[in-house]
């Protein structure tokens, strides 16, 4: 029996950017105007991975998205569908029916773009079609452009890896995100005056270009505590992503921050990193020393960077 009647937005939402936006909100005005529940439907991996058979780097890992879909947007109702042979074989108009039967589809939102159903057979045009039919509602949500340019998870991609950092923040709309539970860290960093706590990206994520990065830190999903002051807005990191040339001879990838001012162990604690801008690429330098050195200019341009009041927002163009 169903217990909730949804609006719904589909798609498979990869970085959650401006374009998705649009259709978030638009649920949420349903859901406002109708009663619906807002809700996101979307898959645990890249149909194009099965279908294609090409491994995609994917913006965030799924807990990254949902995690996203709630801050962002308030939506708590998100479905992940798993993406399987069966899935892939299933007839578009099926696909519909399967929404309408078992997730107790009312309403229906997608892109212009949107493609569904075996061999990508379903388009918007087929999805309004199907829903004036099954007598729900449908919208089809245009591209959004931002300086003249659709926002695709294709184009923020490619900005990620040239690590430009701030521009894919603007096709975003919030900050890119990286989640992990802190491993121990390197006990050199404490020698540095700077100790570090270190993450990895989840498989299949996409790792942006090598360099340190200005970063705000999120302790434990943004729980604040009498002691900590700096839990609401995060407190301000330094980030290395790459594998430490002048300390490491491994190919190991891992984001290690330094939290300026920050002095607990953080170690099995749940850490959110939110990239703000990256300060330089990432160096092997001749010694201990100057990399020392350099941590300690890069602390001061990651304070000085959030002293602006343009770089201080967490949100950016979203709300």
């Amino acid at each position: 029996m169903i217990q909730k009647k949804r609006a719904i937005a589909l798609g498979y939402f990869d970085g959650i950017h401006i374009g998705h936006a649009a259709l978030m909100k638009r649920v949420l005005e349903i859901g406002n105007e109708t009663g619906l529940v807002p809700s996101v439907i979307t898959f645990d991996s890249h149909p194009r991975s099965l279908v294609d058979g090409k491994d995609i780097p994917l913006i965030n890992s799924p807990e990254d998205r949902a995690g996203l879909i709630r801050r962002v947007f308030g939506i708590d109702d998100i479905i992940f569908l798993h993406f399987n042979k069966e899935t892939a074989s299933m007839s578009w108009s099926k696909f519909i029916d399967h929404l309408i039967d078992e997730f107790g589809a009312r309403y229906l939102v997608a892109g212009s773009d949107f493609k569904f159903g075996f061999e990508a057979e379903g388009s918007s045009s087929l999805l309004n079609a199907k829903c004036s039919e099954a007598g729900i509602g449908c919208d089809i949500i245009p591209d959004v452009t931002y300086d003249g340019i659709i926002s695709s998870s294709t184009y923020i991609r490619r900005l990620l890896k040239d690590g430009n950092m701030e521009r894919a923040n603007e096709f975003l709309g919030h900050p890119h995100v990286l989640t992990d539970v802190v491993r121990y860290g390197y006990k050199l960093g404490r020698t540095l005056d700077a100790p570090t706590i270190n993450m990895r990206f989840a498989p299949g994520v996409l790792i942006p270009a090598y360099g340190v990065y200005a970063t705000r830190v999120f302790i434990d999903d943004d729980k604040p505590s009498s002691d900590d002051t700096n839990a609401a807005c995060g407190h301000i990191g330094v980030t290395n992503i790459g594998v430490r040339p002048t300390v490491d001879n491994s190919d190991n990838i891992t984001a290690e921050t330094h939290i300026l001012n920050f002095q607990r162990n953080l170690n099995g604690h749940q850490i959110r990193i939110e990239f703000h801008h990256r300060l330089r690429p990432e160096i092997k330098f001749s010694n201990v020393e100057e990399l020392k050195n350099q941590i300690q200019k890069d602390c001061t341009a990651s304070a000085e960077y959030f002293k602006t009041g343009d770089n201080n927002r967490t949100d950016f163009r979203q709300k």
